[in-house]
Protein backbone atom coordinates (compact mmCIF):
# COMPACT_ATOMS: atom_id res chain seq x y z
CA UNK A 1 0.00 0.00 0.00
CA UNK A 2 1.42 3.39 -1.14
CA UNK A 3 1.42 6.63 1.02
CA UNK A 4 -0.33 10.36 -0.26
CA UNK A 5 0.20 12.93 0.98
CA UNK A 6 -2.26 16.80 0.48
CA UNK A 7 0.15 19.13 -1.34
CA UNK A 8 -0.05 22.11 1.01
CA UNK A 9 0.02 24.55 -2.36
CA UNK A 10 -2.82 22.98 -4.59
CA UNK A 11 -4.40 20.70 -2.62
CA UNK A 12 -3.67 17.37 -4.81
CA UNK A 13 -2.93 13.90 -3.00
CA UNK A 14 0.46 12.67 -4.79
CA UNK A 15 2.42 9.61 -4.10
CA UNK A 16 4.69 10.34 -0.38
CA UNK A 17 7.31 8.10 0.17
CA UNK A 18 7.82 10.24 3.34
CA UNK A 19 10.83 12.12 2.68
CA UNK A 20 11.53 15.75 3.30
CA UNK A 21 12.13 16.40 -0.28
CA UNK A 22 9.13 15.00 -2.05
CA UNK A 23 7.33 17.09 -4.50
CA UNK A 24 3.87 17.28 -5.92
CA UNK A 25 3.12 15.35 -8.77
CA UNK A 26 1.10 18.28 -9.90
CA UNK A 27 2.64 21.24 -9.18
CA UNK A 28 5.81 20.67 -8.03
CA UNK A 29 5.41 22.00 -4.20
CA UNK A 30 7.49 20.08 -1.50
CA UNK A 31 4.96 18.38 0.38
CA UNK A 32 6.26 19.07 3.59
CA UNK A 33 8.55 22.32 3.67
CA UNK A 34 8.18 22.25 7.29
CA UNK A 35 10.05 19.18 7.81
CA UNK A 36 12.78 20.10 5.29
CA UNK A 37 13.45 23.55 6.61
CA UNK A 38 13.75 22.04 10.34
CA UNK A 39 16.30 19.28 8.66
CA UNK A 40 18.28 21.82 7.34
CA UNK A 41 18.31 23.79 10.66
CA UNK A 42 19.20 20.85 12.89
CA UNK A 43 22.02 20.20 10.08
CA UNK A 44 23.55 23.51 10.47
CA UNK A 45 23.22 23.11 14.02
CA UNK A 46 25.46 19.68 14.06
CA UNK A 47 27.84 21.00 11.74
CA UNK A 48 28.52 24.80 13.97
CA UNK A 49 31.83 23.62 16.92
CA UNK A 50 30.78 22.75 19.95
CA UNK A 51 32.08 25.28 22.38
CA UNK A 52 34.70 23.70 25.38
CA UNK A 53 34.23 23.51 28.28
CA UNK A 54 35.02 27.28 30.01
CA UNK A 55 37.98 25.29 32.16
CA UNK A 56 41.05 27.63 33.13
CA UNK A 57 43.78 27.49 31.14
CA UNK A 58 47.03 25.88 32.50
CA UNK A 59 50.28 26.89 30.55
CA UNK A 60 53.33 24.98 30.54
CA UNK A 61 55.39 27.47 30.73
CA UNK A 62 53.31 29.24 34.00
CA UNK A 63 55.60 29.67 37.22
CA UNK A 64 54.77 27.27 40.07
CA UNK A 65 52.79 29.43 42.12
CA UNK A 66 50.37 30.34 39.41
CA UNK A 67 49.74 27.08 38.38
CA UNK A 68 49.32 25.60 41.38
CA UNK A 69 46.47 28.47 42.17
CA UNK A 70 45.12 27.44 38.41
CA UNK A 71 45.03 24.11 39.32
CA UNK A 72 42.56 25.32 42.76
CA UNK A 73 40.57 27.22 40.48
CA UNK A 74 40.26 24.17 37.98
CA UNK A 75 39.57 21.95 40.62
CA UNK A 76 36.50 24.58 42.21
CA UNK A 77 35.12 24.64 38.42
CA UNK A 78 35.12 20.69 38.47
CA UNK A 79 33.68 20.25 41.48
CA UNK A 80 30.62 23.01 41.11
CA UNK A 81 30.27 21.51 37.67
CA UNK A 82 29.34 18.11 39.50
CA UNK A 83 26.75 19.44 41.75
CA UNK A 84 24.95 21.16 39.22
CA UNK A 85 25.01 17.89 37.58
CA UNK A 86 24.04 16.41 40.78
CA UNK A 87 21.09 18.48 41.65
CA UNK A 88 19.25 17.70 38.56
CA UNK A 89 19.82 14.56 38.36
CA UNK A 90 17.88 14.52 41.56
CA UNK A 91 15.48 16.91 40.42
CA UNK A 92 15.02 14.75 37.70
CA UNK A 93 14.53 11.68 39.75
CA UNK A 94 12.19 13.07 42.23
CA UNK A 95 9.90 14.52 39.57
CA UNK A 96 9.87 11.51 38.10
Amino acid sequence: MEATKKCPACGYWSNWQQLSTDRCERCGQLLDPQRLRSEQQRERLAQEPVSPIMLIEIKPDDKPLLRFFKYLIRGGQLAFGALMAFILWLITLLAG
